[in-house]
């Protein structure tokens, strides 16, 4: 924190008390309750938990009231929360074939195993503004599906069972992947990193980029191959019971992508995979982070790295929202001797350009003359 005059810190601390006041608002209206925002703002509690990369509806949501609903502070204050907890161990590849499934939707096939289950979305809503929201209307029960359901298959299983689309990869248990918490950036990262990049990365920032690789700054033609939400079991193995027990229930959003791939000279024509996981319901995000890491695989698959989507540095180094909020807001600290150095300069160079001018037209006089 700079406190560059004197006076500052008293500056600063009334300007906390104006933060607060500001938060509070009209003392007439009832205050907030984190209850409140985690239900009834359950879409921004998502996404402050996702970004946060910490999977707490009361943090994300105190964090929410406390940023006056400005996300990208929320976020801030939850990853900065998170850097005190304590590691004491980390869970098992969470299954989310069997996933308890709330909302499942493919672009690719309309009849499938396990069928549509719309969920809840704001898909086949209008656009327009309910005024009845205002008060407190009476709303309906949602209806549950009381019919025996078949499994849900994923849709790039049933494209596996062809061959038709690559293979999901293997994966070695006795190889940990790359933590990005634990290891320094080093360029290039392995897929299994900058997954965790973009799955803690802003929405907007990968969403942008998603859209651009759809106006053909990747070529990529991508298919919703499957977007999926609802619950999966975190597991994690016990040393002394020798096998993995349940600790909890978590809600997440994911997506695969499914994309064409003219084939190489070691793969044969097939699709390929994007893949998107994000904590909450946040399918924007997911699906933008499967378009994302499709692009990032370009050199992979051996195509040509011709837009900014499919430069991994340039991704993953610009996707945190915290880390971009941190270097851009800094420019608002005092940088006074940097400017006054950089006023001296330009005096000195503004003065030398007008001598310069100056003989320079007096020269021009003389020959005239």
């Amino acid at each position: 924190m700079y406190v560059a005059v004197k006076g500052g810190e008293v500056a600063i601390d009334n300007a906390h008390r104006l933060l607060a006041d500001r938060r509070r608002g009209d003392r007439s209206v009832p205050a907030l309750t984190l209850d409140q925002i985690t239900e009834q703002l359950s879409i921004g509690v998502d996404r402050v938990m996702s970004e946060g990369s910490l999977y707490d509806r009361r943090l994300a949501a105190l964090a929410i009231k406390q940023a006056r609903g400005d996300l990208i502070e929320a976020i801030f204050l939850v990853r900065a929360y998170r850097t005190t907890l304590p590691r004491f161990g980390h869970s098992e590849p969470v299954d989310t074939g069997a996933m308890l499934v709330e909302r499942r939707v493919s672009a690719c096939y309309k009849d499938l195993p396990g069928g549509q289950l719309l969920g809840p979305t704001f898909d086949y809503t209008h656009r327009l503004l309910d005024e009845e929201l205002e008060g407190d209307p009476q709303i309906e029960t949602g209806a549950q599906r009381t019919d025996a359901q078949e499994p849900v298959m994923r849709v790039a299983d049933i494209l596996d069972q062809e061959g038709l689309i690559e293979d999901d990869g293997f994966i070695d248990p006795a190889l940990e992947p790359g933590d990005i918490n634990q290891t320094p950036t080093e360029f290039p990262m392995s897929r299994a990193m900058r997954l965790q990049s973009l799955s803690r990365g802003d929405e907007g920032f990968l969403l942008a980029l998603g859209y651009s690789t759809q106006r053909g700054y990747a070529r990529s033609h991508p298919f919703v191959g499957e977007v999926r939400i609802g619950e999966v079991d975190v597991e994690v193995f016990m040393p002394e019971l020798g096998f993995a027990v349940p600790v909890g229930r978590v809600q997440v959003t994911e997506c695969q992508m499914v994309n064409q791939f003219k084939g190489s000279a070691k793969a044969p024509p097939q699709f390929t995979r994007g893949y998107g996981l994000v904590f909450g319901q946040s399918e924007r995000k997911a699906m933008a982070m499967s378009l994302c890491d499709r692009a990032l695989r370009a050199e992979e698959l051996g195509e040509d790295l011709v837009a900014a989507p499919q430069d991994q540095e340039f991704v993953l180094s610009h996707c945190d929202n915290v880390q971009a909020t941190g270097f851009v807001e800094h420019l608002k600290l005092p940088h006074y001797v940097d400017f006054q150095a950089e006023l001296g300069l330009v005096r000195t160079m503004r003065a030398e350009y007008e001598q310069r001018t100056g003989e320079a037209v007096l020269e021009t006089r003389e020959a005239a003359e």
